[in-house]
Order: structure tokens, then sequence, then C-alpha cells
């Protein structure tokens, strides 16, 4: 029981670690701070994890609710969810980003490092997965331990970026790309299947 307590949690800290995605968004989060002093960087970095970790938890804790209120099932929440995982992974591939690049500096702090950068679509479809297809226990710790890691990676973006250069960043960014996409034709081909059978 516990070994598959600990397995599952596990499955369900990489499958949000690889949406959310820090490591390849580390090229983005530095040119949007580059003009910010040190310390302030840090305390937005403080800002948008706590926001991050607060909106994936209302999601955790909501989820159900959400799903029950638009009438709608896991699955079709799954091909939605997975499409848009689809085309999240295929603008990262194509270019090298997943959000717009007119976005205002002004509106850093929860807007837009918190969202959509680590909490866009595919963290809050991944999150409601989790909570269905693990629990809220293990849906909660995951939330918990990939927005930690998150914070530490952007405690120390300058020393990553600096060992990653332009192109390890980039070159890891497609790579969770990669990821995603398959993520993403999984969660379609579980909820298509469902209705098929």
């Amino acid at each position: 029981m516990k070994l598959d307590f600990v397995g599952d949690l596990v499955k369900a800290i990489i499958v949000l670690f690889i949406i959310v995605d820090p490591f390849g968004n580390i090229p983005i989060f530095m040119g949007l701070t580059e003009a910010i002093p040190e310390n302030q960087r840090k305390k937005l970095y403080n800002t948008a994890t706590l926001v991050g970790v607060i909106l994936l938890l209302v999601f955790a804790f909501t989820g159900q609710y959400i799903l029950t209120i638009f009438n709608l099932s896991i699955y079709s929440f799954e091909v939605a969810g997975g499409i848009l995982l689809l085309i999240v992974s295929i603008r990262i591939l194509i270019s090298g980003s997943k959000h717009d690049s007119d976005e205002s500096p002004e509106t850093l702090g929860a807007v837009p490092i918190a969202i959509p950068l680590l909490v866009g679509p595919g963290a809050i479809t991944t999150t409601i997965f989790n909570l269905q297809t693990y629990g809220i226990l293990i849906t909660i710790i995951s939330v918990i331990v990939v927005l930690a890691l998150t914070w530490v990676i952007l405690r120390f973006i300058n020393k990553i970026y600096r060992v990653l250069g332009k192109t390890g960043s980039l070159v890891i960014a497609r790579v969770m790309a990669l990821l995603i996409s398959a993520i993403a034709i999984q969660y379609i081909l579980t909820g298509v299947t469902h209705f098929v059978v």
C-alpha cells in the first residue's frame, strides 16, 4: 500500500513538474526580470510561487465541483486538456515560448509569471486529473513539492542560467515540449477510449 502511494506520488510530481516546466521557462523568466533589482526579483518570485501554490490548491479542492457544475466528466476534460497541452507543446517547439511576447513587464508578480507561465491550462488540467486519479492527498503534496522545487530554481535562476546558457535552456525547453506532447496524446487517447469503449 505504501509502495503504491509513493509510486503514485512520484508519478503525479513528475507529470506536474514537466508541465510547469521551470527549467524550460528560465530564458523567459530572465528576459522578463532582467531590468529588476535582485532584491525585488526575489520578492517577485516569492509572490509568483505563492500565487501558483494557492491557485493549484484551489483547483485541487474545487476541481470536482467545477466538473459537476458544468456537467463534465474527467474524460471530456482529459480530451480538452490534452488538446490544450498539445497546442502548448507545439508552440514551444516552434517558437521556444508558450506565451505571447507582448505582455507588459509592469504586470509581472502574479501575471505573467504565476499565470500563465507557472500555472497555465496545462498545470490546471494536470492538477484536476491528478485529483481524479490519485486523490486529494497526493494532489496537494505534488502541488506543494513541484512549486517548492520551482521556488528553489527561481532563487538560483542566475546561476542556473549561467551553467545552462541560452542554448542549453532552449534545448531543455524543447525536450520538455516533447514530453508534454506525449502526455497530451496520452490524455486524449485515455479520454477518447472511455467514450469509444
